[in-house]
């Protein structure tokens, strides 16, 4: 009878040795990375871990932002194209903003006169007798585009005669108080301008140059009053105040008084308005058979009120 050994029994302190056969298997696999999951690919051979693909919620917003942002890119290019193809129309050109004609005449560019060096604005302070030091010819308001210019106006370089100015009054009378008033305040030249448009309104721009703004205010305030001018200009008997003309169109530093003729007008209609800037007195009158149309009147004095302001 064979007597079996008994086994000893395992260390409670120690681990369990392993088996032969999973010692074999562990040695093949190898250690994963340390932070990295190891995941088993078909066959029992681990795998390297995929990226994470995104979700299918995300690749559709992705696909929204992409089609706004073309959309918006396109509208601001079309925007861009269209603000700088109205910048370079004309008002008239725009559908919906074009101005319809209203009767202002088309002028050349108007450009201040230079100053000779040295002397100062006629409204500058320190310009005590508020004297013009442009020339005074170069302060004429233009004829506009297609006029044709007054030759008798023009004077003897640039310069008119009072005699030739004073031919404006209806009245002999008139003429002689004028030329008195003149010659009292001592008028040193006159330059004058006229022209007529193609549709028969003739106009005549005259200024008038004294020693200082003090005398030329005196000597408008004496051709002048609130209802009518003192003295009739030829072609209007009777006139009175122009309630029609716009006060926002007055330019500081310009005193203006229009008037217009009274009705039944004669043959024509005579617009008329007188101007003082510093040291210049200036008449605007303007005429038509028929009626004298307001709109280019206004016109022209406000221009003449800028080259003198």
């Amino acid at each position: 009878m064979t007597t079996e050994r008994p086994r000893p029994l395992p260390d409670p302190q120690l681990p369990p040795e392993p088996r032969p056969e999973q010692t074999e298997a562990s040695a093949a696999i190898p250690e994963p990375a340390p932070g990295t999951a190891s995941h088993p690919a078909p066959g029992g051979a681990p795998d390297a871990a995929p990226e994470t693909a995104p979700a299918p919620r995300d690749r559709r917003v992705l696909r929204a932002v992409l089609r706004w942002t073309a959309v918006v890119t396109a509208f601001a290019a079309l925007g861009v194209g269209t603000a700088y193809g109205i910048t370079r129309m004309e008002r008239t050109d725009l559908p919906g903003l074009a101005t319809k004609p209203d009767g202002r005449w088309a002028y050349p560019d108007i450009t201040m006169p230079p100053l000779p060096a040295g002397s100062r604005h006629p409204f500058d302070t320190r310009n005590w007798a508020a004297a013009h030091y442009a020339d005074l010819r170069a302060l004429r308001l233009p004829a506009p585009d297609g006029a044709t210019e007054d030759k008798a106006l023009r004077g003897v370089d640039g310069w008119l005669a009072t005699k030739d100015f004073l031919t404006v009054f209806e009245a002999k009378q008139d003429r002689a108080e004028v030329a008195q008033l003149l010659t009292d305040n001592g008028l040193r030249h006159i330059a004058a301008r006229g022209w007529t448009t193609a549709d028969g309104t003739h106009t005549g721009v005259y200024l008038l140059q004294f020693d200082t703004g003090t005398v030329a205010e005196r000597v408008n305030d004496d051709l002048t009053s609130f209802a009518a001018p003192v003295h009739a200009a030829r072609g209007a008997a009777e006139t009175e105040f122009d309630e029609g003309y716009p006060t926002p169109a007055d330019l500081p530093n310009v005193k203006r008084q229009a008037y217009d003729e009274v009705k039944p007008y004669g043959a024509e209609q005579l617009r008329q308005a007188y101007l003082q800037a510093g040291d210049v007195v200036a008449l605007v009158l303007q005429s038509r058979r028929g009626a004298a149309a307001a709109v280019p009147f206004q016109q022209t004095v406000t221009l003449q009120s800028q080259l003198l302001s």
